[in-house]
């Protein structure tokens, strides 16, 4: 009768064992599934601040400027309307042949401007990239140089501009150094107020917008294809045409598409440097809105933004940009 107790009390744990599941199993039970309700709705929700914003600051400011393209204007009031006036106006004698199509001279001297401050900005920026990628060896004076590298950053794009102007006045330091030299007999007018100035201005403003996405590319290289290039014997020259340039293409592409849009919209720069002389779109779009003619200035910026956006999808259709992002 005794011995019958002990075996009756251990059947009954065994019991209340398996009908009591573990905490840990409880835990895991009260976690939502991969497949539930909650898990298909918690993404959308982390997404939903920053999709509002770019709703909010993006896309409505861009459909509000396609919807004005299409108004109608007259010297003192806005016409809301649906007109395409503002897009033939832009367009006229494009068409038909007759050379004074002014949109697209205007189109191609921003687009020379363009091609001009990228053939400057890619290679510099890839050089002091490659420098800090591989040449300075600590990571506080790479973080050192790179703050002096946005150390201009600190003041206003306009007043980085005008203070070339006492330089390359024909008055200013340059003119002086030249005369006083010997090298020239008269000042150099085309040092300011002309197109080598406004790209002098633009590789000044915009060359840390390449170096950025380069370096990045350059400090993802596995310094052990370097090593093994060397022992295969390949000169330095080789290394960086056949190893490091292939390799850095997406940070370059990121660094052309950031300097592209950020010369074919700039109006400033433009003005400033090159004297009110000098076409591009930005500073026509400046202008129709200086005067009030807002429909015909955003019939501008929407075919502005066209003509960025396929320039973008070209440079991403040559290069494959999203190892960068």
């Amino acid at each position: 009768m005794s011995s019958s107790r002990p075996d009756a009390a251990l059947g009954a744990a065994a019991l209340l064992d398996t009908a009591t599941p573990p905490a840990s199993a409880v835990a895991a039970a009260a976690q939502p599934r991969p497949g539930g309700a909650g898990a298909g709705v918690a993404p959308y929700l982390q997404a939903a601040p920053l999709a509002l914003v770019l709703l909010l600051f993006l896309v409505l400011p861009l459909l509000v400027t396609a919807a004005v393209s299409l108004w109608d204007y007259t010297e003192f009031t806005l016409v809301p309307d649906v007109t395409l006036r503002n897009y033939r106006e832009m367009f006229e004698g494009c068409v038909s042949g007759s050379g004074a199509c002014a949109t697209l001279r205007t189109y191609l001297s921003t687009f020379r401007l363009c091609a001009l401050t990228l053939a400057a900005t890619l290679p510099l920026g890839f050089a002091v990239a490659y420098f800090l990628a591989f040449h300075v060896r600590s990571d506080a004076m790479r973080t050192a140089l790179f703050l002096l590298c946005t150390a201009p950053f600190l003041t206003s794009n306009v007043i980085r501009m005008i203070s070339w102007i006492p330089l390359l006045g024909r008055e200013g330091a340059v003119n002086r150094a030249l005369l006083g030299a010997g090298v020239v007999d008269r000042p150099l007018d085309w040092l300011l107020y002309s197109e080598f100035a406004v790209v002098l201005a633009f590789v000044h403003l915009y060359t840390l917008f390449v170096v950025v996405p380069v370096f990045n590319s350059l400090m993802r290289i596995d310094r052990r294809l370097l090593e093994a290039a060397r022992d295969a014997g390949a000169s330095g020259r080789q290394i960086v045409l056949h190893v490091v340039l292939p390799l850095a293409k997406p940070g370059l592409a990121i660094g052309a598409i950031f300097v592209g849009t950020l010369v074919m919209g700039d109006f400033v720069t433009v003005g400033v440097m090159g004297g009110q002389q000098i076409a591009s779109v930005g500073k026509a779009i400046q202008t129709h809105a200086a005067y009030l003619q807002f429909p015909a200035a955003a019939a501008q910026s929407v075919v502005l933004l066209a003509v960025v956006l396929m320039m973008i999808a070209a440079l991403t259709r040559l290069v494959d940009v999203r190892r960068e992002l």
